[in-house]
């Protein structure tokens, strides 16, 4: 873009499903409905994949120690994942969206971005047709969507989580500086909890904070990210949305409620990882041409070992040959396993734009 040409005025929608998996596992059994729930690993080793909102009243969040969440809530049921549910369901939402754009930017299972500048439906506002489109998925899949509806991908993003839980939230051009100005910084999308420690020290709080800061003082404290912070602080974003977008790595990973010390054991469950991998990257539509395994000793010791092809592998079966060979390599372990995991990266295809990591959710 010329220094001169002002940036495309989109209007962006982002649509986040509210507690998905929860959410299916209290759609399919009514006994659940009103409980805290968490889908996820057992209570001893396990790890919360995702909590219902009954459980997040109790401080439950994802990716917290079962042992951690049942602490909060004593009353918390705990769910083994369903992927397949899940992604099935995730089809059906994608299918929705189809109707009203083909600029789908899908970040997981259960959000993605739409780019509705241009109204195929003729519903009037980009508001319209979000409304269009969470009426539509209450309707088809029994759930619950929230949206954020604006001119770009972060402030979209920011807006989803506004209203929540079934909530939607218009941010016009107009006043996106304001809201972002209004929001705290740890609310912003890639300012985890090491970034917003480091700008509390910094006496960075809010958006305003952040907006307030020169961008020579940005750059000698957070490097090459400051670029992002100081226009994010001004509610710009000119990023697309971009409906072929690949992640760099796809892949799952289990812990153990007791430590695996027989090979056929270790095997047997790497078996089990290796399907919950191959069903996301099949869902995905990638194919890439490095695997690799990844293991946790009892002591919490963690290694990785990866093996690259000269072209893409072929398929589960060869994912998971793959994966026991390089499993083999570490036999025996005499402290015992607590986690293996199998990712395959090296993502290749037509449409190779490749910016995330896809995270290999825990089972």
């Amino acid at each position: 873009m010329a220094d001169d040409e002002a940036p495309p005025q989109r209007k962006v929608i982002h649509v986040d499903m509210d507690a998905f998996y929860a959410s299916v596992e209290q759609r399919d059994d009514p006994t659940l409905r009103g409980k805290p729930v968490a889908v996820g690993g057992s209570r001893a080793r396990g790890v919360v994949a995702a909590a219902s909102y009954e459980a997040r009243a109790f401080g439950v969040r994802s990716a917290m120690p079962s042992v951690t969440a049942i602490r909060r809530c004593p009353d918390l049921v705990f769910v083994r994942p369903r992927f397949d549910v899940y992604s099935g369901v995730s089809r059906q939402i994608r299918a929705i969206f189809a109707d009203y754009t083909d600029l789908i930017e899908p970040l997981s299972l259960d959000e993605a971005y739409l780019d509705v500048t241009t109204d195929i439906r003729g519903l009037g506002s980009a508001k319209a047709i979000a409304e269009d489109i969470r009426a539509r998925i209450r309707a088809d899949t029994g759930l619950t969507a929230s949206a954020g509806v604006s001119y770009n991908k972060f402030i979209a993003k920011l807006a989803s989580d506004q209203n929540k839980p079934d909530g939607i939230c218009v941010i016009p051009p107009h006043k996106g500086a304001a809201f972002v100005a209004s929001l705290p910084v740890k609310r912003f999308h890639g300012v985890g909890p090491v970034t917003a420690k480091k700008m509390e020290s910094l006496g960075i709080l809010s958006g305003a904070d952040l907006r307030d800061r020169p961008l020579a003082f940005l750059q000698a404290h957070f490097g090459s990210y400051a670029d992002y912070l100081y226009r994010a602080a001004r509610g710009e974003d000119h990023r697309p949305v971009r409906s072929h977008r690949q992640s760099k790595s796809v892949g799952a990973e289990r812990t153990f409620e007791t430590n695996l010390f027989d090979r056929a054991d270790l095997h047997a469950a790497l078996a089990r990882v290796a399907e919950a991998a191959w069903v996301r990257i099949d869902r995905s539509g990638t194919r890439g041409r490095t695997v690799t395994l990844k293991l946790r000793h009892a002591d919490f010791r963690t290694i990785t070992r990866a093996r690259s092809f000269g072209v893409p592998i072929a398929d589960e079966a060869a994912f998971l040959k793959i994966g026991d060979e390089l499993l083999d390599a570490q036999l025996p372990v005499p402290d015992g396993v607590r986690l293996l995991g199998l990712t395959l990266s090296g993502i290749v295809g037509e449409d190779a734009d490749v910016d995330e990591v896809q995270p290999s959710l825990p089972l």
